[in-house]
């Protein structure tokens, strides 16, 4: 059995899941069991900071960008994680050893961080009485062979990304009620995922992934002003650079995006991705040239990340 309508988080459902052990701030529980209090800070506000990892090749791809986020991010909201960079990373991979899937391919890992539980539910941090609640999850999780080959279709919906001042969209918090509605929305166009603009009518994101186009030969992607600080994303400008693709970080319109000859989205689950059909406009059928091109290159940036 597959998972439906999930966008590029499509995944082909694996049993073993039902048997893999969460870690919960060091402890080992069955999923079935694993749960954190209702008085927590990441269940009662949303307050907490997260990752999406990936197993490849038994190393985590890209750890260190990974933690500079994760830590960043901390930082940025006065939260102390408990744990340095290098106890983290090993609690991750004796995580991923107590499940047996150091040498399993399709592991997908969701590192969770809240403020940890309050005395109340309220939203001032000076209520938190215990230390921040460290959840991680392994799950075996491939993206679906169609969803890489034939790509997605993506909806332009009336949510926009937030600018800094409101919401920070570099901050990858728990808090995601915009992306939500967004996707929802484009749920109910009967597309895969939401396409999001900023503030100023300017295309930035999609709703769980990174958005970029291709005109001419040329890649363009988001100024990233309004964008989460994608990983995925900035290894594929880096890969563009190396291999002698032109590559832009601009603002660009709707109309830009309609007009592309190829487009594609990116994430840590499923890579590059590539975006069939925009707003009822029809694209490419599967991943065009430079999707397929794209694709290899950043398997081989992640080949040579896990290398060792």
């Amino acid at each position: 059995m597959t998972q439906q309508s999930l966008g590029t988080h499509n995944f082909v459902d694996d049993p073993r899941n039902a048997e893999v052990l969460i870690n919960i701030n060091g402890a080992l529980v069955p999923r079935p069991q694993a749960m954190v209090s209702v008085f927590d800070s990441g269940f009662m506000l949303g307050d907490g900071v997260w990752e999406g990892l990936r197993l490849h090749r038994g190393r985590l791809a890209f750890i260190a960008a990974h933690m500079d986020r994760l830590y960043e991010g901390a930082k940025a909201i006065m939260m102390d994680i408990g744990l340095s960079r290098e106890a983290m990373v090993e609690r991750l991979y004796a995580t991923i050893d107590a499940n047996g899937m150091r040498d399993a391919e399709g592991v997908h890992i969701r590192l969770m961080v809240t403020r940890g539980i309050r005395s109340t539910p309220y939203q001032d941090p000076r209520v938190v009485i215990s230390p921040a609640t460290v959840v991680i999850i392994p799950e075996y999780k491939t993206p679906l062979p169609a969803t890489i080959e034939r790509g997605i279709r993506l909806f332009t919906v009336h949510v926009r990304r937030g600018d800094p001042a409101v919401q920070d969209p570099k901050l990858n918090s728990h808090s995601k009620l915009n992306c939500i509605t967004a996707c929802i929305q484009a749920a109910q166009a009967g597309a895969d995922e939401a396409l999001m603009l900023d503030p100023h009518g300017f295309v930035a994101t999609c709703n769980s992934t990174h958005f970029f186009i291709v005109r001419k030969g040329e890649v363009w992607t988001s100024s990233g002003d309004y964008c989460l600080a994608g990983i995925t994303r900035s290894n594929v400008i880096q890969v563009c650079r190396e291999a002698g693709i032109p590559v832009f970080e601009k603002n660009f319109s709707l109309t830009e995006v309609h007009g592309a000859d190829e487009a594609f989205v990116t994430g840590t689950f499923a890579g590059v991705v590539p975006v069939t059909e925009i707003d009822g406009r029809h694209l490419t059928e599967g991943r065009g040239p430079m999707v397929a091109r794209l694709q290899g290159l950043y398997r081989a940036l992640m080949d040579r990340d896990c290398a060792g």
